[in-house]
């Protein structure tokens, strides 16, 4: 995972509590759903990251085992 794509995943991580916590104190249902989708997002997209990551090590494995 790139420290771009960390720093994206995190941020949306952030921003997405902030904004729960916000719709939280202030009775904002709405804000507090946003919030909560966002903390999704960010999760989300470190779990893509990671399968991508995970498939990119396997072919390099494979690609390894074949020089062999």
């Amino acid at each position: 995972m790139s420290v771009e794509e960390k720093f994206d995943n995190a941020k949306d991580k952030v921003a997405g509590k902030a904004k729960e916590v916000e719709g939280k104190v202030t009775g904002d249902k709405s804000r507090e759903a946003e919030g909560k989708a966002q903390g999704v997002l960010g999760k989300a997209k470190d779990a893509v990251t990671d399968a991508k990551d995970s498939v990119k090590d396997s072919i390099n494995n494979l690609k390894n085992d074949d020089e062999k």
